[in-house]
């Protein structure tokens, strides 16, 4: 137990590319499989609740902080055996999805862009132009709180629509294995992919990525749109006029000024097209008791 370094306050917006976040009442940076095992062990002992969290993407820190503790996942380690790649659950999914198609394997190019991890990636199924994490995962090496290693193969897990059945479980994704298959045009694919994101999406203002869910045959983005939603603003959070379905902070934001935002758009939604949109960001309160 002493041999973990814990801060303590440290400022949530740090690590979050929404730059929106209070102080944790206790953080670590977490390199290795051990010093996770060892800092929720801890964590359970000392009554603490606890938050992993990787890029902080698709993530909401209220402006409060966090009463808890935070870990900040590091594990980012990567082995390949032919087109089998086992990735430590800390890794940027983004650089991921580059590296792969660089050495000519394609099944992840749509990775390239999104801010997270692939622990994070496997945890929301994330997706982009068709593609989801889940379409070539392999297995899963899972931390049980009770410091059980669990190893899930792909036929044991059943995965939907930025869904995936870790969300209901308690511990924390360690690695994940992707199998890939051979393909020369793989980095074109991708740089293509990643060439129409920064044209379409704000790549450089800070966000979460997509706030919303598309609902069944709609995007949410079009919804949005169609309500003339684009610019609207409280406080500092902002409807980006670039793609409908991005919230940015366009100076310091509060959490607050997320979440009025994000119900503001809710309810005119509903009220000009009927369809109900739900946030697909996972939002972090200040008591852990919520989350």
């Amino acid at each position: 137990m002493n041999t973990l370094s814990f801060l303590q306050d440290k400022n949530l917006k740090e690590i979050s590319t929404f730059g929106i976040g209070g102080p944790a009442r206790y953080f670590l940076e977490v390199n290795s499989i051990a010093s996770m095992k060892e800092a929720i062990q801890m964590a359970k002992k000392e009554n603490i609740p606890y938050l992993v969290i990787g890029k902080g993407s698709n993530t909401l820190f209220s402006t409060d902080g966090f009463n808890g503790l935070v870990l900040h996942n590091k594990i980012n380690f990567i082995n390949q055996i032919n087109n089998v790649f086992e990735i430590g659950s800390g890794y940027s999914f983004s650089l991921l999805g580059t590296q792969t198609a660089k050495l000519e394997f394609s099944g992840l190019e749509f990775a390239s862009g999104i801010p997270g991890s692939v622990g994070g990636a496997v945890f929301m199924n994330a997706g982009a132009n068709g593609w989801e994490t889940c379409d070539c995962l392999t297995s899963v090496d899972f931390l049980e709180e009770n410091g059980k290693i669990r190893n899930y193969q792909r036929d044991d897990l059943v995965f939907s629509y930025r869904t995936s059945p870790f969300q209901q479980k308690k511990g924390v994704i360690l690695s994940a294995t992707f199998t890939l298959k051979p393909l020369k045009d793989a980095r074109q694919k991708q740089l293509e992919l990643f060439s129409y994101r920064k044209k379409t999406q704000p790549y450089s203002d800070k966000s979460v990525g997509c706030i919303f869910r598309n609902p069944e045959n709609f995007h949410a983005s079009a919804l949005i749109d169609s309500c003339n939603l684009k610019g609207l603003q409280i406080g500092d959070a902002k409807v980006s006029e670039m793609h409908a379905n991005f919230i940015v902070n366009v100076k310091s934001a509060t959490s607050d000024d997320v979440l009025e935002l994000i119900e503001l758009i809710q309810k005119k939604v509903k009220e000009k097209t009927g369809q109900d949109l739900k946030s697909e960001v996972r939002l972090i309160p200040y008591n852990p008791e919520e989350v």
